[in-house]
């Protein structure tokens, strides 16, 4: 019933009793396409009837929806069980569908009919959809921002997409929706029925840059930016000294385009050590190895959440849960680092950083600030240089934080020495961005290359409803705009009659009135 940029699949309204058909196609490039912020959305929806068929209504929208449960496991057998929410944040009609109507509202048997629609994927979500309280601003902005798909399975293991380790507990889906409405009596009033329904999936990858770099700090931080471990000459001997290891927060991992794959996303983590020595003669210690790993986070809850989320935050509320997914990325010898012998004596040379990097409290080259035991005598600094590449074998979303959802990413580095395996193990935040400039130019080549097509898994969607479509455990909401039990602030659904103002780009255009069967975008 869809056809995206040039590609058609017809949807037949079915005679009683028998099921919609609808042409196959099993193009796997086409269907991994990715769109981002601002990238335009067209094609058709071809209707065609088996026998003359009545109607009166057909919607085509662009549509946007997470889904989250959270299991709740109390001693009350009362308060017990399962809290399950459903958000959809993004709702785009096309308009001006009523001009290409047949005239006397009935689809001839056997006869094609098209219908355009064009969509642009929105920069940001209205401020309705988030009206609920928040601690500070930077929260309410964060929520309206378009979050990634995410945690889409079938749409991945029909694309042939690596695991982006979302738990099954959180989805963030996005999809066109096609429905043929016919208004009936019932019960004295008037009802719509719906006669047939299709969708296609549709993977969003919206253009998320670096935010500025957390404040980590205080006793409760899920982050250990420094370390100080105390190293001795050993068994039953006297202290050594004391090595410091400390970092700063890296640059972001930008997630680069398919056509750049041979380019791995890469950053740099910069170390810096400093040993403190007991006595003037002691040497540093010598360095064993350096582990880094990646831990992936992903929060949900079940109701709006007003601060962004913590594990202990998690631990501690019911209707919050969190996922982990640990990813070793390398480990190398580092036992020929190069110390630099500093004189207290004369003033500390500091390599500025590159004002592209984040930072939190270290700067990038600085030496750790001295030890407790310091007294003022000779002390040693090293830096170590720590590349972190993404695996290739998983699907990586950009850092991101709705109302239910979120994705955050944390590095663990652990520096062994020879010591009688002392180690000191650092987690620093790093966040997944998604530039403007690779994302856009993903999605523009890969339409140039297919000849303006947009792709996306095509869904049979029975009875015409959105919630199950959009839902692999049939989860269905209250209302529009509802999440669990409980309406975020008093947000109305977006798009259609209560679309209201909107911001730049986000729009649904009316095609274009030289034949609904011209694909836009051409």
């Amino acid at each position: 019933m869809a056809k995206s940029l040039g590609r058609r699949c017809v949807a037949h309204v079915p005679e009683a009793g028998k099921p919609m058909e609808a042409d196959e196609y099993h193009d796997l490039a086409s269907r991994k396409k990715v769109f981002t912020t601002l990238d335009t959305i067209a094609g058709t929806v071809t209707i065609t009837a088996p026998e003359d068929t009545p109607f009166d209504n057909l919607d085509i929208e662009f549509l946007g929806t997470s889904r989250t449960y959270v299991e709740r496991i109390t001693t009350a057998a009362a308060a017990a069980g399962r809290s399950e929410a459903f958000h959809q944040f993004l709702k785009l009609v096309q308009p001006g569908l009523q001009e290409h109507y047949p005239t006397d509202g009935i689809l001839k048997a056997g006869q094609a009919y098209d219908f355009a629609f064009i969509f642009v994927v929105p920069q940001q979500l209205l401020p309705r959809i988030c009206q609920h309280k928040t601690h500070n601003p930077a929260i309410r902005d964060a929520h309206l921002s378009l979050p990634p798909t995410f945690g889409d399975r079938e749409q991945s293991k029909a694309c042939d997409i690596a695991d982006d380790m979302a738990p099954e507990m959180a989805s963030v889906r996005y999809g066109i929706f096609a429905r043929l409405w016919k208004d009936k009596m019932h019960d004295d009033e008037m009802c719509r029925f719906s006669l047939v329904s299709k969708a296609r999936r549709l993977r969003i990858v919206p253009a998320l840059e670096e935010a500025p770099p957390l404040a980590v700090g205080g006793e409760e931080s899920e982050y250990t930016m420094r370390k100080v471990k105390t190293i001795r000459k050993g068994v039953l001997k006297g202290k050594l000294g004391t090595l410091v290891m400390e970092a700063a927060q890296p640059q972001a991992l930008r997630l680069r385009s398919s056509t750049e794959s041979e380019c791995r996303t890469t950053t740099m983590a910069t170390v810096m050590l400093r040993f403190d020595p007991t006595d003037e003669n002691a040497p540093p210690p010598k360095l064993g190895s350096l582990s880094s790993k990646l831990k992936v986070n992903t929060f949900f809850a079940s109701t709006a959440r007003q601060q962004f989320p913590t594990k202990s935050g998690s631990l501690l509320d019911v209707t919050q849960g969190m996922h982990s997914d640990q990813l070793s990325l390398s480990s190398r010898c580092v036992a020929n680092v190069e110390w630099t012998s500093h004189d207290p004596t004369k003033p500390l040379t500091i390599e500025r950083r590159d004002s592209a990097c984040s930072t939190t409290q270290l700067t990038v080259g600085e030496t750790p600030a001295a030890s407790d035991t310091y007294k003022g005598r000779t002390y040693y600094s090293a830096r170590l240089l720590v590349p972190i590449t993404l695996p290739s074998t998983k699907t990586f979303a950009p850092t991101f934080h709705s109302c239910l959802i979120s994705r955050v990413y944390q590095i663990k580095l652990e520096l062994s020495t020879s010591s009688l395996g002392t180690s000191l193990d650092l987690k620093i935040p790093v966040q997944v961005s998604s530039s403007p400039e690779n994302s856009t130019s993903e999605a523009l080549l890969l339409r140039r290359a297919s000849g303006g097509e947009s792709g996306g898994e095509e869904t049979e969607v029975e009875g015409g409803d959105v919630a199950d479509f959009f839902q692999s455990r049939m989860i269905r909401p209250p209302a529009e705009g509802f999440v669990g039990r409980s309406r975020i602030g008093s947000q109305a659904p977006v798009g259609g009659e209560d679309m209201g103002e909107a911001p730049p780009g986000y729009s649904a255009f009316a095609p274009s009135s030289g034949g609904g069967g011209v694909p836009m975008g051409r």
